[in-house]
């Protein structure tokens, strides 16, 4: 079943890799501003570096399930489809926090939004499987 998911496997390896860039990111602005591990404060830059990967890391946690939901009782394109506005809203959010704080609200609104999509596709497409529907 899972390999007539193809549009929502890509989207997920677009969100491991967002996952991956911002983990380089951290490492990469440890390393710039002198941060020894384990400390997880200093350079301004770096903190707002650590906190999208921190962020982004909590709400991968709960979009990739959703997508996944969604996928399976929904279906692949729609999934997709959301799980790729997600995915825009989290670069956007990102780069925006890397530059100003003030910045990252569009992004954070938009990813929200299809996260919460997501989970009523996903619920509802549950829902309509126990109760029997197609």
């Amino acid at each position: 079943m899972l390999s007539t998911l193809p549009l929502t496997a890509g989207v997920t390896l677009l969100i491991v890799l967002l996952m991956f860039g911002t983990c380089f990111a951290v490492g990469k602005a440890r390393h710039t501003y002198g941060i020894q591990a384990p400390a997880m404060s200093g350079h301004p830059a770096f903190e707002r570096l650590y906190r999208v990967q921190m962020n982004t890391l909590e709400w991968a946690a709960m979009t990739l399930p959703a997508l996944w939901i969604c996928a399976a009782y929904v279906g692949d394109g729609v999934a997709a489809a959301l799980g790729g506005v997600w995915l825009v809203g989290r670069v956007w959010y990102a780069l925006g926090y890397a530059r100003d704080p003030a910045l990252r609200a569009r992004g954070f609104g938009i990813a929200a939004l299809a996260f919460g999509a997501l989970g009523l596709a996903a619920g509802g497409g549950v829902i309509r499987h126990l109760l029997g529907g197609a």
